[in-house]
């Protein structure tokens, strides 16, 4: 167990390791673009949107780009190049979340926001999600060095951005009312419990930041539900879309009329 919380590891199961990464890296950018190229096609979105979903869409794919390269830089061993690369993370990780914040607020105040979750809940606890997301990439810079704890907290910090393309992949509309759980906890936090299998299945035990990282994604939904649902939430989500085309329509999740899969 010291041996995996320390991130020193033979060079055959090393291997096995960054191999893992960079296939999950590559798998979870993937669902990503085809959620948001799958929204496109059935028209559902479209490049004639304002600027500023354009700006975050490209924040979005320098963020994934990056975590790409990186886990790509390492899988080949070129940890040089990898250093020198990771410090683009510094402007770009705080970019990520802002842009997130601010189109969580257009989509709430312009739309009423994603019909299939309760309007409380998304700006809520997506809020606080994306602190969880700043969390653990924060940290995951600050303990590089421990490369062990490094790619596992990145890891999770990256599994918590899935959620937006796959609810364009998922029935979300099926799954109220549990859709925010489904498509933006449950599903992505799969991710890091496939690399504790991996984990178990390598070194017969679980690196510790698996469970920091996914504790810690669960812990702050559930926390930030309860903030949510308490009267102060309501109250507050009320206020934010007060004024507003996102006042129009119910607070919980609901089917417009006429709606059909």
């Amino acid at each position: 167990m010291a041996t995996l919380a320390s991130g020193s590891a033979p060079v055959s199961t090393e291997r096995a390791e960054r191999k893992f990464f960079f296939i999950m890296a590559c798998v979870m950018s993937a669902l990503i673009i085809a959620g948001f190229s799958f929204n496109l096609a059935m028209g559902r979105s479209s490049f004639s949107l304002p600027w500023f979903y354009h700006f975050h869409a490209w924040v979005m794919l320098a963020w994934i780009g990056l975590y790409l390269a990186q886990n790509a830089l390492i899988f080949r061993g070129n940890g040089a190049l990898h250093r020198k690369l990771g410090w683009l993370s510094l402007p770009l990780i705080p970019l990520v979340a802002i842009m997130a914040i601010l189109i969580t607020r257009t989509s709430l105040q312009t739309t009423g926001g994603p019909f299939f979750f309760d309007q409380n809940q998304f700006l809520i606890s997506n809020s606080a999600g994306l602190g969880v997301f700043l969390t653990l990439a924060i940290w995951a810079i600050v303990v590089r060095a421990n490369t062990g704890w490094h790619r596992r907290l990145m890891f999770t910090g990256f599994a918590i951005l899935l959620g937006p393309g796959l609810g364009r992949l998922l029935p979300m509309p099926l799954l109220m009312p549990y859709a925010w759980w489904i498509g933006s906890i449950v599903v992505p936090m799969l991710f890091p419990v496939m690399g504790m299998i991996a984990d178990k299945r390598r070194y017969g035990t679980i690196h510790p930041a698996w469970f920091w990282g996914v504790g810690l994604v669960v812990g702050v939904q559930i926390l930030s539900d309860l903030v949510a649902y308490s009267e102060w939430g309501l109250a507050f989500t009320r206020d934010f879309v007060a004024g507003t085309p996102g006042a129009e329509r119910p607070m919980e999740a609901f089917l417009p009329p006429g709606f059909a899969m």
